[in-house]
């Protein structure tokens, strides 16, 4: 009996216990919420008692925010949200008032938390004709598209006239713009719809216009330069699909006609994420031809589609006029042309020798080294972020990482410039382990032997080696090096790339590695090609046949064959940034190169 009394007087405490959570969880905020409601309504009431002027007429809604009622003094408390110390809000909460068969009628909305009045108190639904972002071209006309409809919960369909539109597009600056729609419902519920105008710089209108009527540019504009992935373009022209054609302003490095497909995915390799999204895979030319039929402007057969590859002769010939072409180099640079599996066409913009007067092309053996001008086809669409085409102020996009003032070094891209003590270095790699491989952009030769280097080798082995005073690794380490701040340089391991007998990209038998602050460039690697100063430099490639090594010869053509005993060439240093350098200013361009710290 006991036992069933007490299991009576637990289900009695239990069902007490829940009925006190609910009074207390549910029941009593709602109370209270709903007391607050009436002291807000009652406020206004008194408000409009002693500013009777200010109650509205005809159909007109007059509103008064919670914080003017605790303003007026109109209210002793502050509102809390319910079982907290937050207050509720008092922007968002207002009492309305609006005149209807003759007496005025009031509606309270309060929001407190997850508490809120059940008052009409958003504002319609508006639907916009066209889409809510717009793009026009830079001088075009802007079109007002209008409202397609605007829908309120309780009053039902409003009338599209009686949105207010706000806003204007300046379509001769480069910009975003937003037009705002606002309109309202019975109760005076506003809502605003923005739609985004952007006026643009799309590449292909730009290139378009200033071709007038033209395929692609000839001689030498001076308009129609590019920089993309941190790398100077020139612009040859549009295709038949609108993609804009650009070839590399300077050779990127020397290497094998051969070896043309590896090293080209070597450089796409290279190019940031931005840009590789703006290429369109396309079919390139790439023809065999004999010396008789070098003149041709029509493409007979074309390559599989591929991301990048070197322009041809039909595009070095269309952009010919008179002697001025500027898809021809100062160096010497392969063309897509072979004349047969063994030998491949060169070109340059400057006549070689007397008798090679009236030449347009050269013809060597494949397996030479000599200059590559990558060629692209980017997307027409891409939107131009600055620039006038000019060679101080090309077009960009805005594909670069955005600089922060205090990045690290190693966190930016490939190709950008950096200026440490008066020398301007340009970066070829980001290393595994933080360090930053940067190679100078000058020559570094001036009127001082102690910045000219040579091997004293008899016996004619000309391997890169830093630990032997005859060589000229040595001399770059421990002379030259002296001449530069290698304050932030890391003392780094290097490799040198060694082949059987002639140097060919990806064909090297051995690699040694030595330590040291600065070195000679990789012949195949980003930005070692001559960089368009005068100037003779040595490479850290290697052979183990005698008198063959890596060297760029004033003219900026690569030694292919024996080098002189003795020779004496100047040095385009290499080096290492520390992992924790860091950017201070700049924006790693030619004209306007980190600062680091």
């Amino acid at each position: 009996m006991l036992n069933k009394i007490s299991k009576k007087l637990k289900l009695i405490v239990f069902f007490v216990i829940v009925i006190a959570i609910a009074w207390f969880v549910v029941i009593q905020p709602q109370i209270t919420f709903k007391a607050h409601e009436k002291q807000m309504e009652a406020a206004a009431k008194r408000y409009y008692e002693l500013n009777s002027r200010e109650l509205p007429s005809g159909e007109r809604v007059k509103t008064l925010a919670l914080q003017k009622l605790y303003d007026e003094a109109l209210l002793e408390n502050d509102f809390f949200i319910p079982l907290t110390k937050k207050t509720c809000s008092n922007e968002n909460s207002w009492v309305k008032v609006r005149k209807e068969s003759g007496e005025y009628k009031y509606y309270t909305y309060l929001e407190c938390g997850r508490y809120k009045s059940k008052v009409d108190h958003e504002g319609p639904v508006i639907k916009l004709n066209g889409s809510e972002e717009i793009r026009i071209d830079k001088d075009g006309k802007y079109k007002e598209y209008g409202v397609k409809s605007v829908v309120d919960a309780v009053d039902g369909e409003l009338k599209v006239s009686d949105v207010t539109i706000k806003g204007e597009v300046d379509s001769s600056t480069i910009g975003t713009y937003e037009i705002e729609y606002v309109a309202f419902d019975n109760l005076n519920n506003k809502t605003t719809v923005k739609r985004t105008v952007k006026v643009v710089r799309r590449l292909a209108k730009e290139i378009k216009e200033k071709l007038n009527g033209a395929d692609n540019f000839k001689g030498h504009p001076e308009n129609n330069y590019l920089r993309l992935s941190n790398i100077m373009f020139r612009v040859f022209g549009l295709d038949e699909n609108g993609n804009v054609i650009i070839i590399s302003d300077l050779d990127i490095a020397n290497v094998n006609h051969t070896k043309l497909d590896k090293w080209l995915d070597y450089f796409y390799s290279n190019l940031n994420k931005n840009a590789k999204k703006m290429i369109v895979k396309s079919k390139f030319c790439s023809m065999t031809l004999d010396e008789n039929s070098l003149n041709k402007t029509e493409c007979e057969s074309y390559t599989k589609e591929r991301n990048v590859y070197i322009p041809s002769v039909v595009e070095i010939n269309k952009a010919k006029d008179g002697e001025m072409n500027f898809m021809k180099p100062f160096t010497l640079s392969w063309v897509a042309e072979k004349k047969s599996n063994k030998e491949a066409y060169v070109t340059r913009e400057l006549v070689m020798l007397e008798e090679d007067e009236g030449l347009e092309y050269y013809v060597y053996p494949s397996d030479d080294n000599f200059g590559v001008r990558p060629m692209m086809k980017i997307k027409g669409s891409a939107l131009i972020s600055s620039g006038n085409g000019t060679k101080d102020n090309p077009y960009s996009f805005n594909d670069t990482k955005k600089v922060k003032g205090s990045d690290l070094l190693n966190t930016r891209e490939v190709g950008e410039y950096v200026n440490d003590a008066n020398t301007v270095w340009r970066i070829v790699k980001i290393m595994d382990d933080g360090t930053t491989k940067v190679i100078s952009e000058n020559i570094e030769s001036g009127y001082d032997s102690e910045l000219t280097c040579k091997y004293y080798n008899d016996a004619g082995n000309l391997q890169y080696n830093p630990k032997d005073r005859t060589n000229v690794g040595y001399c770059i380490n421990n002379r030259v090096v002296k001449y530069f701040d290698v304050s932030k340089f890391e003392n780094h391991e290097i490799t040198v790339p060694i082949y059987k007998n002639k140097i060919i990209y990806g064909e090297e038998i051995d690699t040694k590695k030595y330590k040291a602050v600065l070195s000679a460039p990789d012949m195949y690697e980003m930005f070692s090609a001559y960089p368009g100063n005068r100037g003779s430099y040595w490479l850290i490639n290697s052979s183990k046949k005698k008198f063959i090594t890596g060297a760029i010869t004033e003219i900026g053509v690569p030694y292919n064959y024996e080098v002189d005993a003795y020779e004496s060439l100047t040095v385009r240093p290499v080096g290492y940034f520390k992992s924790n350098t860091i950017v201070t200013s700049g924006k790693g361009t030619e004209i306007d190169p980190f600062l680091i710290d």
